[in-house]
């Protein structure tokens, strides 16, 4: 059954998911931030890892807690080079905006993280029925 942990591993899964589908059918127009990465690769590509995170992240949902860790780092590596390159991009001068593009990537991956270390809580037993004697 899905529990705490594999709830927040659906719910960012579908939203990596929802940020691949949007890089690939219809890419972000200011790209200045992302400079190094399209170096690397272009967009669609980048578009399709996040997705493939997202769908690390879903699957790995539904395993047993303290087997799901792959996808909370599946969540966080993708994230990484894009806070990376958003702070390397305002550090160059390339784009002054890139210092708050990746203080928000970094709130956004900081709770996956917090998670991680988190064990799922034991659920509660169910009462027994009262029996009379």
């Amino acid at each position: 059954m899905l529990g705490r942990r594999g709830a927040i591993l659906s719910c960012y899964g579908v939203v990596w998911l929802l940020i691949g589908w949007g890089q690939i059918v219809q890419p972000q127009p200011d790209r200045r931030g992302l400079k190094l990465l399209l170096a690397l690769m272009p967009l669609p590509a980048w578009g399709w890892l996040w997705i493939a995170a997202g769908l690390i992240a879903l699957v790995y949902a539904w395993v047993p807690s303290g087997r799901d860790a792959p996808g909370f780092v599946a969540l966080v590596m993708i994230v990484v080079p894009w806070m990376a390159t958003y702070l390397a991009s305002w550090l160059l001068g390339d784009y002054p905006r890139g210092w708050a593009a990746a203080a928000v990537w970094t709130a956004i991956t900081v709770p996956i993280m917090v998670v991680l270390g988190w064990p799922e809580p034991p659920r509660s037993k169910r009462a027994s029925p009262p029996y009379e004697s």
